[in-house]
């Protein structure tokens, strides 16, 4: 069994509720990118694939994680597992994913791609589910490391194979998002991903950011406790660098320096 997730704390997560079922036991491969962000437009195609991967490393300049752009070959991993899959033919994948864009959008980017190989295929989607949290108080999730391991063992009898239907109206879907091209896409609710505005996280940026200088660490950390609905810090920092360039906030500091280095707020009028 191969079981494919879409962030690395869900790798993790689910690495450890396999060592608590053998029935689970099967490779985890992590697909990388975030496709709920960034431009889509002939994602299949060397344009378009060189297109997002430049938005990519835009954005990552600066950042923490400016040398991981290199560790970013998702085509690879789907390359490497066509191949197995054609080569094992008893072989099947489970896709793990929450109710969450990136989750989501990254199902549809990762299944046109498998079309060859239904009914090999099994999508475990825990939509609106709830699960006991280490309190034993019911809620629910919306990313899969937040639920412990021993309720991953529940969540494996959801594992459904995607349907011959699913085959065809989801990657339509998905061509549809791809040539609206939005910067954001959102989940409205079950698998309907919806493109919106590049700025459409700046409200939650500014709902934090005040008059005063403040690490811009320290507001990401802010907002990113306070939004319902979340994305990356990476872009949010492409946000805030946008606000600035607009004359929405200003910056002391040096963003050669990093992140730690800079620090932002409203532009205050007058001085």
């Amino acid at each position: 069994m191969i079981h494919i997730v879409f962030e690395q704390a869900n790798a993790d997560a689910l690495q450890k509720a396999i060592e608590l079922d053998e029935n689970l036991q099967g490779n985890i491969i992590e697909i990388k990118d975030d496709f709920a962000v960034g431009p889509i437009a002939d994602i299949y195609q060397t344009e378009g694939y060189q297109q997002r991967r430049d938005w990519w490393i835009n954005l990552l300049e600066h950042s923490p994680y400016k040398e991981q752009i290199d560790l970013l070959d998702d085509k690879m991993n789907v390359h490497q597992l066509t191949k197995t899959l054609t080569e094992n033919t008893e072989e099947k994948v489970w896709i793990w994913m929450a109710q969450n864009q990136h989750d989501v959008c990254s199902y549809y980017w990762l299944m046109s791609q498998l079309k060859d190989f239904q009914g090999r295929i099994e999508v475990l989607y825990l939509n609106n589910l709830p699960f006991l949290n280490e309190k034993g108080q019911i809620f629910y999730p919306t990313h899969l490391h937040e639920i412990q391991p021993k309720e991953f063992l529940k969540a494996k009898k959801l594992a459904r194979v995607i349907t011959p239907s699913e085959f065809e109206v989801d990657p339509d879907e998905w061509t549809k998002l791809c040539n609206d091209n939005a910067i954001i896409r959102f989940l409205e609710g079950g698998k309907k991903i919806v493109g919106k505005k590049a700025d459409f996280f700046d409200k939650d940026l500014l709902s934090v950011i005040t008059n005063d200088f403040q690490k811009l660490t320290k507001v990401l950390q802010n907002a990113l406790g306070k939004m319902k609905i979340q994305t990356g810090d990476v872009f949010l920092v492409s946000r805030i660098k946008e606000m600035i360039t607009n004359a929405t906030l200003e910056m002391q500091g040096d963003w050669e320096k990093g992140w730690k280095e800079v620090e932002v707020r409203l532009v205050v009028m007058g001085e």
